[in-house]
């Protein structure tokens, strides 16, 4: 990598911290471009270079937190040794995610996240391609061992997420869930919207 490389690889992921730690701190409201040149030093048209806008920056971060979410989901999901302890395995993954990483999943739950997203949805599955694979041929194995209902892998996906997101969604703007709760009862539940046996 050049030196220019790593100079725009550092300057786009001191913008990104910069920007987490506005969205934090005052949230979407507080994160304007002028929030984020004042607090990291770099230059407006910098930014514009790098993301095009503020929605690009918003974009580029929910991006880099769904793939560090996947990663986090995904080792646990290719680390489990069936498919039941593997649903059990993702629901706790995510969840401790969220426990761990609260500002970022606040973001990538937020209706902002949700329309980048969305419009973004074949570019981002297309980047995320190397972390969904692996997921995808483990739902196939485990369909094709008879634990897992042959469904559709996206529906698998929304029956195993589904739930989960929503609990998450809950817990970061209304408050009333306990996530000790949801950490107990969703992997049972979830298993048997997805058990072959079910």
């Amino acid at each position: 990598m050049s030196p220019k490389q790593q100079r725009g690889e550092a300057t786009v992921e001191q913008v990104l911290g910069t920007a987490l730690d506005i969205y934090a701190a005052s949230g979407e409201a507080g994160l304007t471009v002028g929030a984020i040149t004042k607090a990291s030093g770099v230059s407006s048209g910098s930014i514009y270079h790098h993301f095009g806008s503020l929605d690009g920056v918003l974009a580029a971060l929910a991006l880099r937190t769904v793939s560090r979410l996947l990663q986090a989901v995904g080792a646990a999901l290719l680390q489990a040794t069936g498919a039941r302890s593997g649903i059990r395995d993702v629901v706790l993954a995510y969840l401790d995610f969220v426990r761990t990483h609260p500002e970022e999943a606040r973001l990538i739950h937020s209706v902002t996240a949700d329309r980048e997203i969305i419009a973004h949805a074949g570019q981002i599955r297309d980047s995320q391609e190397a972390r969904l694979a692996p997921i995808s041929r483990w739902i196939q194995a485990h369909q094709e061992s008879g634990e897992l209902a042959r469904l559709s892998a996206p529906v698998i996906e929304s029956l195993v997420m589904g739930p989960v997101v929503a609990v998450v969604r809950r817990w970061l703007t209304v408050g009333d869930i306990d996530l000790d709760e949801a950490a107990r009862v969703l992997p049972d539940h979830i298993w048997r919207s997805v058990s072959h046996h079910s």
